[in-house]
C-alpha cells in the first residue's frame, strides 16, 4: 500500500510540472495581448466595472423641476363612449380651473396595441408640491369626486406614474390638426438610465426630419427604470417613411445598438387625441 501511495505521489508531480498543468493566463501571454490591443481578451470578455454615478440621474437627465404625471385608464369596451363623453367635459374644466394647479398636456385614446385605454399626461410646473396641491384641490372639489365615483364602474383597471423630461427633448408644445401619436415605452435594466439618455442625446437629431420627436420622459414613481418616448406622424404611413428615412442617416444604427441591450421590455401604442388635448 505505501509503495502504491509513492508512486502515485511521483505521477502527480510530475503532471504539476508538465506543459499539461501550467497556468490557463500566463504572464507572457497576457503581456503580449496588452502590447497588441491595450487589453487581454479576458479583460474583453469580462469588462471593468461601470463608474457609478455620481448624482441622481434624475439632476443629471433633466434641466427643469417640471413633474409630469401619467394616467392610463383601462374601460369596459360597454362604457368607453361614455367614458369619452364624461372625460371630455370634466378635463377641460380642470385644464381651466385657478384651484389646480396641473395642466393637460395631452389626452388620447389608443387604436393599436391596446384597445380602450386613454392616456392622459398632465404637467405640474411647481414640481412635487403642484402634485399634492392638486391632489388636495380633486379631493375638496364636489363635482371631480361625483366624476371619480361614476368613472370607477368604467373601468377595468388604472394606473399613474410621475415622470420628468429629459432635457434633450424639452416640454412637448401645442400641435395643430389632426395627427397620429405613438407612445413607445421601454422597461431598462437598472442602472442603464445614464447610458440612455447620453445615447438618445445624440440619437434624437436623426429623428427630427419631420419634427416626430414630441416628447421624452422617465419615472420617477410608478415602475422605476421605465422611459416613455411621444412622437407624431400624419399618418400611419408617414410613420412608416419616417422611421425608414432614420436607418439612412450616419449615427442611428449606432444608437439603435447602443441602447437595444439596456432594455428588459419594450411595447408600442398608437393613439389618436381626444378633441380637447392641446396635443393634436
Amino acid at each position: 500500500m505505501a509503495a502504491t501511495m509513492g508512486r502515485l505521489t511521483s505521477v502527480l508531480r510530475q503532471q504539476a510540472n508538465s506543459t499539461v498543468c501550467r497556468p490557463l493566463f500566463t504572464s507572457t501571454a497576457v503581456h503580449d495581448e496588452k502590447a497588441e490591443g491595450g487589453k487581454s481578451w479576458f479583460t474583453k470578455l469580462f469588462p471593468e466595472k461601470i463608474q457609478a454615478p455620481t448624482d441622481a440621474h434624475s439632476r443629471l437627465l433633466t434641466a427643469k423641476d417640471l413633474v409630469y404625471e401619467m394616467q392610463i385608464h383601462d374601460v369596459k369596451p360597454e362604457y368607453f363612449e361614455q367614458y369619452k363623453e364624461m372625460t371630455e367635459e370634466y378635463y377641460p374644466r380642470i385644464h381651466q380651473s385657478s384651484e389646480f394647479p396641473g395642466e393637460v398636456k395631452g389626452s388620447w385614446y389608443t387604436a393599436f396595441g391596446y384597445q380602450d385605454q386613454a392616456v392622459h399626461l398632465w404637467i405640474y410646473r411647481d414640481g412635487y408640491d403642484g402634485v399634492t396641491r392638486s391632489e388636495e384641490a380633486l379631493l375638496g372639489d364636489k363635482e371631480m369626486r361625483q366624476f371619480i365615483e361614476k368613472r370607477q364602474n368604467m373601468l377595468r383597471a388604472r394606473s399613474n406614474q410621475l415622470l420628468l423630461e429629459f432635457s434633450f427633448w424639452g416640454e412637448p408644445q401645442p400641435r395643430e390638426g389632426f395627427n397620429v401619436y405613438e407612445m413607445r415605452s421601454y422597461q431598462l435594466k437598472p442602472g442603464t438610465m445614464i447610458e440612455w439618455g447620453n445615447n438618445w442625446a445624440r440619437g434624437i437629431q436623426h429623428r427630427q426630419e419631420n419634427s416626430e420627436a414630441v416628447g421624452g420622459f422617465f419615472s420617477q414613481i410608478g415602475p422605476l427604470y421605465c422611459v416613455h418616448h411621444l412622437w407624431a406622424y400624419k399618418d400611419l404611413q408617414a410613420r412608416k417613411a419616417t422611421r425608414e428615412s432614420a436607418w439612412r442617416k450616419p449615427g442611428w444604427d449606432q444608437c439603435v445598438s447602443y441602447t437595444v441591450p439596456l432594455i428588459r421590455k419594450m411595447e408600442s401604442r398608437v393613439m389618436h387625441p381626444a378633441p380637447f388635448s392641446p396635443l393634436q
